[in-house]
């Protein structure tokens, strides 16, 4: 990890966790709860990482990327939960229930992220986050995949129209980030990039590496649709492959990143096989492109991540150290209070270790390609796609 000496904050209360499905949904919010927990117990929060509080958005903020249908929907519901017409605006189903204060609470998290932007933008932290963020799904008209509204793409038009020429987003969420692409399909201000299973096995059924953004905005969206079971090293090997170059010719004003933790093998939703640690080596490749291509203003957030207990607060531990610059060996313990909170309140055993127990590796693409991997093709599709527009060889 290269050197990081700027500021660096974590937008973030408590309330925050009001984005709440219910009991029975697999978006829990305890998972953020647990993370915070975990990062203020290990001193990643302090004087490297402060916490600044976060603000709700503006129905005016949220309508910049949401057609006033969506929000006056979801307003109505949220104060009637029980009334009609939640089908709509993709509410009311099982993946994305109604409930009582929907619009406050998400309109909550859209603030955030704003606020994380914000930070960055003015130049008041060099990085930010909001790991309560990062509802990649939301269309412009409905919600969708537990997402109510797109926070990620309220934050990116909100520097656009602040002067950002030029912003990239990454996600690397184990699904793609359909809303976020689709939102800024034919605006060749904004690249998005996506590395997720492929949508032949898993929701939301997109992101083919042939899906390269709408006439005025070719090459503008790339995405890396995994095998499933790909293991760290694959993962790391397509990333690689892939990302830098893109990003390096792109030059964003900004980075933009989403860090839905939904890929590690304990996950129950989703099939690809990373650890933690392969992980971390995502966010630290991720950080270090934020210095190298974009001054080092990077705008990270969270996502997906079901494994509420073994996954997600150590994946997004490990990601609010490297945000703060001083990135958490892997072998560190995780505090006994906090595997006696966990105890307490779910009566489950937590990790003793924020490792998995790996040392992640991969092969670089210039160390050769092999015609009868199944990943390497891939690699290849969105090499061949997408890199041209790029000014890039797809075969180099």
């Amino acid at each position: 990890m290269d050197s990081c000496s700027g500021p660096a904050v974590v937008v973030f209360d408590p309330t925050l966790t009001a984005y709440d499905f219910g009991p029975s949904h697999p978006m829990s919010p305890l998972r953020v709860d647990l993370a915070i927990r975990l990062a203020e117990e290990l001193g990643v929060l302090g004087p490297r990482l402060t916490a600044v509080p976060a603000p709700y958005a503006t129905d005016a903020q949220i309508a910049s990327v949401h057609d006033r249908g969506l929000i006056e929907g979801v307003q109505r519901m949220g104060r009637d939960p029980h009334g009609p017409d939640a089908e709509d605006v993709g509410l009311g189903s099982e993946d994305n229930p109604v409930f009582a204060g929907m619009h406050e609470a998400a309109s909550h998290v859209v603030g955030a992220t704003v606020e994380a932007c914000r930070q960055v933008w003015s130049g008041e932290s060099l990085h930010a986050a909001n790991i309560a963020g990062g509802l990649h799904h939301a269309m412009a008209d409905r919600a969708s995949g537990f997402c109510i509204y797109n926070d990620i793409a309220v934050g990116i038009r909100w520097l656009l129209d602040q002067g950002a020429e030029r912003v990239a987003y990454v996600d690397v969420d184990v699904h793609h980030g359909d809303g976020v692409e689709r939102i800024f399909w034919d605006d060749p201000r904004v690249l998005t990039i996506s590395l997720h299973e492929s949508g032949q096995f898993l929701f939301p059924g997109t992101g083919a590496s042939e899906a390269l953004g709408g006439p005025d905005a070719l090459g503008s969206a790339v995405n890396v649709p995994l095998p499933p079971g790909t293991t760290d090293s694959g993962w790391l090997r397509a990333f690689h492959a892939v990302v830098p170059p893109v990003l390096r010719e792109f030059a964003p004003d900004v980075l933009v990143t989403q860090h839905g933790c939904d890929s590690h093998r304990s996950d129950p939703l989703a099939d690809l096989e990373l650890s933690v640690d392969g992980q971390r080596e995502a966010y630290l490749a991720l950080h270090d492109l934020a210095h190298e291509t974009a001054g080092g203003r990077w705008v990270a957030t969270g996502g997906g991540g079901y494994a509420i207990v073994d996954v997600v607060p150590r994946a997004w531990t490990h990601l609010l150290a490297i945000v703060a610059g001083a990135p958490l060996d892997p072998a560190t313990a995780t505090p006994e209070a906090w595997r006696q909170h966990v105890e307490t309140q779910l009566g489950v055993t937590a990790p003793e270790a924020m490792t998995d127990g790996l040392k992640p590796t991969w092969r670089a693409w210039e160390d050769g390609y092999d015609p009868d991997s199944w990943l390497d093709r891939t690699i290849q599709a969105t090499r061949t796609a997408a890199f041209p527009y790029h000014g890039l060889d797809p075969v180099l």
